[in-house]
């Protein structure tokens, strides 16, 4: 398995949506494209999780530049942040489910949130939103790895659609203990017999042209 993908806000509370710069504003949270600006507040969103917690399988947190390559890599896939009075309180991407050819129609996804923001509505805009970017790319299915317990984002996947499809007994050790992976499923569209090829995702701030 090369990364478990988290979440960690959710709730109850439906969100309102409305277009605004670039982005989708739901409940004065801006979701948009990340860009190579974002790394730094992702970087610091994201260390403390791989330092202190079994929430993602990473034991060292990567480099800025390594964030930045991940970002890029091919095929482009989205990686979103979502805004709060201009501050960057979370951000989510998608990922190759796997890499030979027969899975390229699947992707995995993953949702950090920072602490102050949690449980504002943060996480499920920014599923949202990436379900959205995902499903228009031309992709079948999306699955979540999400280390156990972890009761507030098994409660975003099931918020957000997605169905447990089983778990990964004592599937990784850190911290001094070995840890579950329960897995969720969510369906984009019906699989159809003879696919087409995902597309690539074209962030806005990198088109040309209208």
């Amino acid at each position: 398995m090369r990364r478990v993908a988290v979440a960690s806000d959710h709730t109850r509370r439906p969100a309102t949506a409305r277009p605004g710069h670039h982005g989708l504003v739901r409940d004065r949270v801006l979701v948009r494209a990340a860009t190579t600006d974002d790394v730094e507040a992702i970087h610091r969103i994201y260390a403390p999780v791989v330092r202190e917690t079994a929430t993602s399988f990473e034991e060292t947190p990567p480099e800025r530049t390594e964030m930045t390559r991940r970002m890029q890599a091919r095929p482009r896939l989205p990686w979103l942040v979502a805004e709060t009075e201009a501050l960057v309180a979370g951000y989510a991407y998608a990922s190759p489910h796997r890499s030979r050819p027969a899975y390229r129609w699947s992707v995995e996804c993953s949702v950090f949130v920072d602490g102050p923001h949690h449980r504002r509505g943060v996480g499920r805009a920014l599923y949202g939103r990436l379900v959205d970017e995902v499903r228009h790319l031309g992709y079948v299915s999306m699955y979540a790895g999400v280390v156990l317990p972890n009761p507030a984002s098994v409660a975003l996947h099931l918020a957000v659609g997605f169905e447990p499809v089983g778990v990964y007994r004592q599937a990784g050790h850190k911290l001094g203990a070995w840890h579950d992976v329960g897995w969720w499923e969510l369906r984009l569209t019906d699989p159809p017999l003879d696919p087409t090829e995902p597309a690539e995702w074209r962030p806005r701030h990198e088109r040309s042209g209208p």
